[in-house]
């Protein structure tokens, strides 16, 4: 076995794949804005800039041993806390939710970067540990590792955000060793904490229940919680089969569809492209997945596996999020679609994630 470790190993496939949905997103972003009041953005070239930045990191991180960086997570966790206090002490408000940071001319969202933080800290956490069965102490522990940030984002206000930890933990929790008697407690306790919450009136903000539930029914209130899923759907189903064509979606380029280049980016391409086209991203999401998985299979030791696995969570949870909030059977939550949606803390984070991941690919072999 060998140590030696060069760019032979990366994962060029995997790559590739990754480019494809990106050359999709750049394309799309542009499609979807050139008649709209969003086209002075420029969004698309500005999305081209944040993809650049971030295959750049991608090949950067790849070749920083992971097991340097999980050394480093201790301080950079305490680091990532100190930056969502930030957030609330003096963080940019935007639609009366302070969730950036202010940089010059640039805005940045810790909270994106802080997923990234959780999948190495929880890899790190439940690697030293050994894969053992858990006690209730090692669990509690687990869950403060994931809740203090994740409740410091939810007093922003960004609940999309804040849940996109809970995958990283429940990966962890798998793969770390927790038996199905004390997942079937946690399961119960997470029930009934999430109905306390619903009930209590004083966590959720009004907007937020909202948002939550205006998906069952969106016609009770067309103009108002359900305007964004309502718009959705007629685009999508609009698409048909093949789709209307670039650039001649009329929910889309009639400014009926919000914000169609980020969070509702997947409602625009349905409209454009159709069922086939939605197909053919899908799978294409389906493909990098499955390779990551199997990536994790050949890692070098437990903490690879749970770090990749770790990402396939985040993005997995994302896709299905995304998607099903476009077709009306989540709520709409405001997260975004890995690579496709417009954002640059979105695009890093994911970039920056996939480094991690081939970091562990690219050292796969060992003495």
């Amino acid at each position: 076995m060998r140590r030696f470790m060069s760019f032979r190993d990366f994962d060029w496939a995997l790559l590739g794949m990754v480019l494809a949905i990106c050359t999709i997103s750049v394309f799309e972003i542009y499609s979807a804005t050139l008649h709209t009041k969003y086209a002075a953005l420029h969004a698309h070239t500005k999305q081209l800039f944040w993809i650049t930045g971030g295959l750049a990191a991608m090949f950067l991180f790849s070749k920083i041993d992971y097991h340097r960086l999980l050394d480093w997570i201790p301080w950079v966790y305490g680091a990532s806390l100190l930056s969502l206090v930030a957030v609330k002490l003096v963080g940019h408000k935007v639609l009366g939710a302070k969730r950036w940071i202010s940089i010059g001319p640039m805005h940045f969202q810790p909270s994106e970067w802080v997923k990234l933080i959780l999948i190495l800290a929880v890899a790190r956490y439940f690697a030293n540990l050994g894969g053992r069965s858990l006690t209730w102490k090692e669990i509690f522990k687990a869950l403060v590792l994931v809740g203090i940030p994740m409740a410091l984002v939810l007093i922003q206000p960004d609940l999309g955000t804040a849940l996109t930890y809970t995958p990283i933990l429940v990966a962890g929790l798998f793969l770390g060793g927790i038996n199905l008697r004390q997942a079937l407690i946690l399961v119960t306790c997470a029930g009934v904490l999430v109905a306390g919450v619903w009930t209590s009136g004083k966590i959720l903000k009004p907007f937020q229940k909202a948002r939550l539930t205006s998906f069952i029914n969106p016609d009770n209130d067309p103009k108002g919680t359900g305007y964004q899923l309502k718009q959705s759907l007629i685009a999508v189903g609009s698409g048909g089969v093949w789709g209307k064509g670039a650039a001649k979606g009329t929910q889309t380029q009639g400014d009926f569809l919000p914000i169609p280049h980020a969070d509702f980016i997947f409602a625009a391409f349905g409209e454009e492209h159709g069922f086939v086209g939605a197909i053919f991203v899908l799978l294409l999401y389906f493909f990098i997945l499955m390779r990551l998985i199997q990536n994790a299979q050949t890692a070098a030791d437990l903490s690879g596996s749970l770090i990749i696995m770790g990402v396939v969570a985040v993005l997995t949870f994302q896709i299905a999020v995304n998607v099903g909030m476009v077709i009306g059977f989540m709520p709409v939550t405001g997260i975004p679609l890995p690579l496709m949606s417009y954002g640059g803390s979105s695009v890093l984070f994911t970039f920056l994630a996939l480094g991690v991941a081939m970091n562990v690919r690219m050292r796969r072999f060992v003495n």
